[in-house]
């Protein structure tokens, strides 16, 4: 069972999101080549994102999913996924591979990203370098596929990858003295799973992965967490689903219910889904009931407009 709290900003809101460019031609990162993989009706095109130096050709890559036949400009809405696992090496974008071909499969185009984490060369600073270098990469996979629309797209991340995710919807305050300033292309909008949406009161009460992802605690690194924690960066313009199984007790719902409240207060544009039952990993499992009903959050957050959003929310 899925129950759901909105709320939203006036219609003014709008006008703001449909003004918010995600891409630039300036400084665009060096195209390299892909590799091709058919899985029927979708594509796998596997691109590497960043080949600066002290970038790992082994982590910094993602994945493509397109569907398969022709397709006219600008016409395929993309999607981006950021897997979860802490910050740490233990799992991989692997993890989020289904939902990349059954959005592939909806008519969506999916950008499935890796990075290094936490005991495969990450943390800090090398994880966010990683994101947002491969956010930015989007430049360059919009001019390989025109057929990508690129100027209002949203972003999707689990547990870890849902902060990562809340943190690349809102690159675009960051001061020039912070990591993953001045980005190229900026997700619009966020759909995050799980996420530990209040990095301060989650480490605060425990959650020592965070401290180990930052190199400190929020007292030991203060501008670190200010710089990436969600719930400290809210764009009100931005709007954002949380969605959080009520049985997770690794990352607990009421971060993202602290996020939702912080959201509310500023008058921005939030939606709280919490899934009865489900735990942290459940609610991104493919056998699970939950799984299609996060399909279509998804596929409604890419599509709609805010108002029609707002509609859907307001019948349920």
């Amino acid at each position: 069972m899925l129950t759901l709290r909105a709320v939203s900003t006036t219609v003014a809101f709008l006008a703001v999101i449909a003004a918010a460019c995600a891409c630039t031609s300036s400084d665009t990162p060096s195209s390299t080549s892909s590799t091709v993989q058919s899985l029927g009706d979708v594509t796998v095109h596997r691109v590497s994102y960043d080949i600066s130096e002290g970038s790992d050709s082994t982590q910094n890559w993602g994945d493509l999913y397109l569907p398969a036949g022709e397709q006219a400009v600008d016409t395929i809405p993309l999607v981006v996924l950021i897997h979860g696992g802490s910050w740490k090496s233990q799992l991989d974008a692997q993890t989020m591979r289904p939902y990349a071909i059954d959005l592939a499969k909806r008519g969506m185009a999916v950008y499935n990203i890796e990075y290094r984490r936490v005991g495969s060369g990450g943390g800090w600073p090398n994880t966010f370098t990683d994101v947002g270098n491969a956010l930015d990469y989007v430049v360059v996979l919009d001019q390989q596929y025109p057929q990508l629309t690129t100027d209002d797209e949203l972003v999707v991340g689990h547990s870890a990858g849902a902060q990562l995710a809340m943190w690349a919807g809102t690159r675009n305050k960051l001061s020039k003295s912070e990591i993953g300033h001045d980005p190229k292309f900026r997700p619009t909008r966020v759909v995050s799973l799980a996420g530990p949406l209040d990095m301060v009161y989650a480490a605060h009460h425990g959650n020592d992965r965070i401290v180990t992802a930052l190199g400190g605690t929020p007292e030991q690194v203060p501008g670190r967490y200010a710089s990436v924690d969600p719930v400290q960066n809210i764009d009100p313009t931005m709007p954002v689903v949380a969605i959080h199984g009520t049985a997770d007790t690794l990352v607990p719902p009421i971060l993202s219910e602290r996020y939702i409240d912080e959201v509310e207060r500023q008058n921005g544009i939030g939606d709280l889904v919490l899934a009865d039952g489900e735990d942290h990993v459940s609610i991104v499992s493919a056998d699970r009931p939950v799984y299609g009903k996060i399909l279509d959050i998804i596929t409604d957050a890419s599509g709609k407009t805010i108002d029609e959003l707002d509609d859907l929310y307001d019948n349920n």
